[in-house]
């Protein structure tokens, strides 16, 4: 028959205290909130079990519901941020410099196109080809 090892967990201010408990020995230790007593009590269960598998009774106010609904509420609970601080209009970098538009964004290797093509492109604003020459003579002022 396999010995059940019961952790059992009290809340001393910010800190819990955990006691592990099965197979003739008690061990004991602290941790700063009840995630890391939760992991706290897996590594004394392993100290006391070694490489045999066992069962693990968690309780707290010898409870193991009262300890479920304290550590998953303690797990889904999102942490507290501080509050978002807008800063006062007019104060607000402008998105685009004049020098930063007229930059083009550098593509990634995958996407440039090879050497060969650039240099056959057209370049960016077309040359106007020049006038060809009319056979008309010119007015006379």
């Amino acid at each position: 028959m396999v010995e059940a090892i019961t952790a059992t967990y009290v809340q001393e201010d910010a800190d819990w205290a955990i006691t592990v408990s099965g197979r003739g020995k008690e061990l004991t230790a602290r941790a700063p909130g009840i995630i890391a007593a939760r992991d706290r009590a897996d590594q004394l269960v392993e100290e006391l079990a070694g490489d045999t598998k066992t069962t693990v009774v968690h309780l707290l106010n010898g409870s193991a519901l009262d300890f479920t609904s304290a550590y998953m509420t303690a797990r889904l609970t999102l942490p507290k941020l501080p509050p978002l601080e807008v800063p006062p209009p007019g104060s607000v970098p402008k998105q685009q410099t004049p020098k930063s538009a007229d930059k083009k964004p550098q593509l990634p290797p995958s996407k440039q196109l090879p050497k060969a093509v650039e240099d056959r492109k057209s370049p960016a604003a077309p040359t106007p080809a020049p006038a060809a020459e009319s056979k008309a003579p010119a007015k006379q002022a």
